[in-house]
């Protein structure tokens, strides 16, 4: 019901929002073709510079008009004070071409899904998923009370957690639909989701990732000093988002978190991290990229050749299974396209109606009422798009960093912000969606407090670190 209401509410937000814009300016005669078929979007303000600190042709184009645009960056001249707003015109799909893409989303996922669902399957039937799930049930029966001994959920879940960790979301996604599945098979009403099925999609989310690879090499090639320099902030805030969204989910189902197993699981993670981020804090951005590249490439080499090795040694038929698995993951591509192409149309609606422009400049006022060092308001357009785009807050990133600099403070933390959270609308639409969920309980709420959680630290950090 949740999920429902937010929904609906994104559709209506953003049709009000049109019509104002569409009554109120002659610049938004478009706007709802755009919505509809046209390629728009919101159109974030990313910076505000003098008019001296900009390039002289676009001095000259200040003289024919106030308000020009250069590819998807646009600017609107204020001649009272000299200043220049610049806007980024961030381009989404009407709601027809979402559809498409949705669809194609779900194409392209085809393949990886029977892959590794085909190597699952295997593992299965080998008994290395019961494997896993004896090694981590001392610990995962605390936050999963409900899930029986050893079952093979367990196992499922490590391996989604796993990937996750090491930056792998081709081999998550996969491992964590599995997961999903294994948990509804236990639970007693399939329509409404379980406690331990929120649990996991919630600390699934919170985006627990060792290196960001792909962040540092965008800050390299935007022409960063030190790309690397965001790792240990972007390690520091995935890890208070996922123990924030532990801790959110824990109070709401009532379970003690203060037992010995748990913090000794938790303290031993924590060690292991920290020892992991003092040897990696000290390689350069190219012996880092090269250290992520092995351990994450190499280890997905080394489970497909355990488990192969595990299914001829318990001699079972290693292709039939193989193929047996990959059937499933076919299956249930072509299970979440009605979750995913709704959920999208909603959010494509929100951007292109212009809702972040309203929220944005919202945000500036306040931080300037409130007499607030406002440069952080000028990196929160990625993490406000991250919920509901990892590709459009990829785009704001590169955005702010084009505008302030990669080793700008904004340019930095948007960078720490597009590493600290998951698309958290994609992820409930794809993972609910799998299983046929309905009621989705208070997933959502847990998830974007984890997600605000990230964000707080984020901005805390940049100011500790950058500042």
């Amino acid at each position: 019901m949740v999920l429902s209401r937010i929904w609906s509410a994104f559709i209506i937000i953003a049709v009000v929002v049109a019509s104002f814009k569409y009554m109120l300016s002659g610049n938004y005669q478009t706007i709802y073709n755009d919505m509809v078929v046209g390629k728009s979007g919101d159109t974030v303000q990313i910076a505000q510079k003098l008019v001296v600190d900009l390039p002289f042709d676009a001095k000259e184009k200040f003289k024919e008009s106030h308000n020009f645009s250069d590819g998807k960056i646009h600017y609107r001249y204020n001649p009272t004070d000299e200043t220049v707003k610049i806007y980024r015109i961030q381009e989404t799909d009407g709601v027809i071409g979402t559809s498409q893409t949705a669809v194609n989303i779900c194409i392209g996922l085809i393949g990886i899904m029977t892959l590794f669902m085909g190597f699952m399957s295997i593992a299965e039937k080998a008994g290395g998923i019961n494997l896993l799930s004896r090694l981590i049930q001392p610990f995962f029966s605390r936050l999963f009370p409900e899930v029986p001994k050893n079952h093979p959920a367990f196992g499922h879940m490590l391996m989604n957690f796993s990937a996750n960790l090491l930056g792998l979301d081709n081999a998550a996604t996969p491992f964590g639909l599995k997961a999903m599945e294994s948990l509804q098979s236990i639970n007693p009403n399939k329509d409404k989701a379980s406690n331990s099925q929120i649990m996991f999609l919630c600390l699934h989310a919170g985006g627990m990732t060792l290196i960001p690879v792909s962040i540092i090499a965008i800050r390299a090639s935007m022409g960063s000093v030190t790309p690397t320099d965001i790792f240990l902030p972007c390690m520091i805030a995935t890890f208070s988002a996922t123990l924030a969204a532990m801790i959110i989910v824990s109070l709401y189902q009532r379970l003690n978190l203060l037992q010995p197993v748990v913090l000794a699981y938790i303290g031993g993670i924590s060690v292991i991290i920290a020892l992991l981020v003092m040897y990696l804090v000290h390689l350069s951005k190219d012996e880092l990229d090269t250290f992520s590249k092995v351990l994450s490439n190499g280890l997905i080499l080394l489970i497909f050749l355990a488990i192969v090795l595990g299914g001829i040694y318990k001699r079972i038929n290693i292709f039939d299974a193989f193929i047996e698995g990959a059937k499933e993951g076919f299956t249930t591509c072509v299970k979440i396209i009605p979750y995913l192409v709704g959920m999208l149309i909603a959010i494509s609606m929100l951007r292109t109606s212009g809702v972040f422009d309203v929220v944005i400049e919202g945000m500036k006022w306040l931080a300037g009422v409130a007499n607030l060092d406002a440069r952080f308001v000028d990196g929160l357009p990625t993490a406000l798009i991250k919920p509901l785009s990892g590709s459009g807050a990829r785009g704001m990133m590169i955005d702010t960093m084009s505008a302030f600099g990669a080793d700008s403070f904004q340019g930095r933390l948007s960078a720490v912000l597009q590493g600290s959270s998951d698309t958290t609308f994609y992820v409930i639409a794809v993972y609910f969606g799998a299983i046929g969920i309905k009621n989705t309980r208070y997933t959502v709420t847990a998830m974007l407090l984890a997600d605000l959680v990230g964000i707080i630290t984020s901005v805390v950090l940049a100011y500790l670190f950058f500042s």
